[in-house]
């Protein structure tokens, strides 16, 4: 009995663990994107500033030509993160998968303890 409360503590403790992992990792993807557009939005004020949007011109401003630096690399960092988030969710749903088998396991041993005759029902029944 205390081995299998024990059991579904761990499996619930994991998947609260992965769902939390699953949060973290879309609120940073969002966070980034959000970052990149706005970004996006810097770089086209600047060069409507400058009125130079060829990031080869000689006269290109270094602001602009920064911001679409930090702004390439946080894209790819989100994208970085998509890969982790698709691993982090199969993680998931396993852990899940385990806590509903453990689940499972619980009441079907639940189930079995309280279709056995204990002292008080083996006298009623006559045994």
């Amino acid at each position: 009995m205390k081995s299998r409360d024990t059991l579904l503590r761990l499996k619930r403790f994991q998947a609260d663990g992965k769902r939390r992992r699953v949060m973290q990792i879309e609120t940073m993807a969002a966070e980034f994107e959000r970052m990149a557009a706005e970004l996006e939005r810097e770089i086209g004020q600047e060069e409507a500033r400058t009125g130079i949007a060829d990031p080869e011109h000689f006269a290109y401003s270094t602001y602009a030509a920064a911001s679409r630096t930090r702004r390439d690399n946080l894209l790819r960092s989100a994208g970085e993160l998509k890969a982790q988030l698709h691993d982090a969710r199969a993680e998931l749903d396993e852990a899940q998968e385990d806590l509903k088998a453990a689940e499972a396991m619980g009441d079907r041993e639940r189930a079995a303890d309280d279709w056995r005759p204990g002292p008080v029902r083996a006298a009623r029944l006559g045994a």
